[in-house]
């Protein structure tokens, strides 16, 4: 298994006690939780390999709450989570302890614990490594709606077997799954009429770029907000 290049800017930085949120323990896994319980609607993040302390990625979390969500993001590498740089543990020695299918046998739980609480739709986005884990989850109907944004290790037979409404955020410059890639996926999309889908690729953007940009970069936190608008959009549509 190749490893995904999740970006190719530098690692974000990290900081636990960014958001609005809180961290508690969901599904066995410390979770990141925004938003308000007695919505019944919610909606599943997945991280890409930095983790889920990324501060972009709990702003957006927030931001999903704002619109009426209970969103959670947990912690699938347990604390765990990729250090670039790292000549002793590579990308694809930290893929073997952290292995996408891996990330899916744990979201099932966090899913279960989710809807335990009584919610009556969940959907799931997932970025990067986790939108391999979202698509499984979109196959298995575990979740209402899913969106993945500049995926890895998703294949066209991934969404030839997805059975819920998806949407797919992909970037012109993104080299694990280009432009080409995500075209075949918008052809299986148009071929399922049972299935609600659509695939946009944003101009001018790599891989990571809803996560990995400094907020002084006006272009790239444009890019990212309308990528964030579709998001809520799709969710607002189908989870529901």
């Amino acid at each position: 298994m190749s490893g995904p290049q999740c970006s190719s800017n530098s690692p974000p930085t990290l900081n636990p006690n960014a958001g609005a949120g809180h961290i508690e323990q969901l599904g066995g896994l410390s979770t990141y939780v925004s938003g308000f319980p007695n919505s019944r609607l919610a909606n599943l993040l997945v991280s890409a390999i930095f983790g889920y302390e990324v501060p972009n990625l709990r702003k957006l979390a927030d931001k999903v709450a704002a619109a009426g969500f209970y969103v959670v993001v947990p912690d699938f590498f347990h604390g765990d989570r990729f250090v670039p740089g790292d000549a002793n543990r590579p990308r694809e020695v930290w893929l073997k302890d952290h292995g996408p299918d891996k990330g899916f046998e744990e979201a099932k739980p966090v899913v279960e614990a989710v809807k335990s609480k009584g919610f009556s739709a969940v959907g799931a986005a997932g970025f990067c490594w986790g939108a391999k884990v979202v698509v499984e989850l979109a196959k298995a109907e575990l979740i209402q709606a899913a969106v993945l944004l500049h995926p890895s290790f998703v294949t066209v037979d991934d969404i030839n077997g997805v059975k819920v409404p998806i949407a797919i955020l992909g970037a012109e410059l993104d080299q694990i799954t280009p432009p080409e890639l995500s075209k075949q996926f918008e052809e299986v999309l148009d071929a399922k009429s049972e299935v609600d889908g659509y695939v946009k690729i944003f101009p001018k953007v790599a891989r990571g770029w809803t996560l990995m940009f400094s907020v002084e970069d006006v272009a790239a936190v444009n890019s990212a907000e309308k990528a964030y608008q579709n998001l809520l959009e799709w969710f607002a549509k189908h989870v529901k």
